[in-house]
């Protein structure tokens, strides 16, 4: 697959093949599906809880007496049917983690990395750099690569910290280290800026000769 390589300015300096056995594999959706809830999973706490009726400081008196008041039989306050009482079938603290086989989630990003390069929505250009952080700078390449005010999501080879800082103040923009390349960032823009020094670490990375 050959695709168009970009400057800074949005022009067309040369085009590149990109490698079959990352950007063309057969695109298994159900595998992205699965790859993207377990990430989505072990990014959860599971540190919510609710007081049991054992658990609830309330007094263990007997709330009024037994008989001669017209009303139901109570022993205490901590009745889960009383406020402040203790909360039935609240949740627990427990872990939400999923595991899932290495080999399984690389290819679950080569299936996205696929999807987006068949659907035009990946954008490679040859350098990536500013002189200083400037935001407005940084819109303005945006603006040149993927359109006016589009959502993008940039992939850095390496800590570029004007970049990343120039970033980081843009609405609908987010910049990553490639080799965090994940499920939710590929699948959350329109648009993934890929550098040519990126494009080589994923090479490296999600490569056939990756071990």
């Amino acid at each position: 697959m050959q695709v168009p390589v970009m400057d800074m300015s949005g022009k067309q300096v040369r085009t590149i093949d990109l490698p079959a056995d990352i950007f063309e594999v057969e695109i298994n959706t159900g595998l992205m599906h699965q790859a993207f809830v377990r990430q989505m999973a072990n990014a959860r706490l599971g540190t919510h809880k609710v007081k049991r009726r054992g658990e609830v400081n309330r007094t263990s008196a007997k709330w009024y007496r037994q008989k001669g008041t017209g009303r139901a039989r109570h022993g205490s306050r901590d009745a889960t049917q009383f406020v402040g009482g203790g909360r039935p079938k609240g949740p627990t603290p427990h872990k939400y983690t999923k595991d899932m086989p290495r080999k399984m989630r690389q290819q679950a990003i080569r299936c996205a990395l696929s999807a987006l390069a068949r659907d035009n929505q990946l954008v490679f250009v040859d350098s990536l750099a500013l002189e200083a952080p400037k935001t407005k700078a940084m819109r303005q390449v945006l603006d040149a690569l993927v359109g006016k005010d589009g959502k993008a999501l940039v992939l850095m080879a390496a800590r570029n910290e004007n970049v990343e800082r120039s970033i980081h103040n843009l609405d609908g923009a987010h910049v990553i280290r490639v080799n965090y390349l994940n499920m939710r960032d590929l699948l959350q823009y329109g648009k993934v800026i890929v550098p040519l020094d990126a494009l080589e670490v994923i090479q490296n990375l999600w490569g056939k000769g990756e071990k």
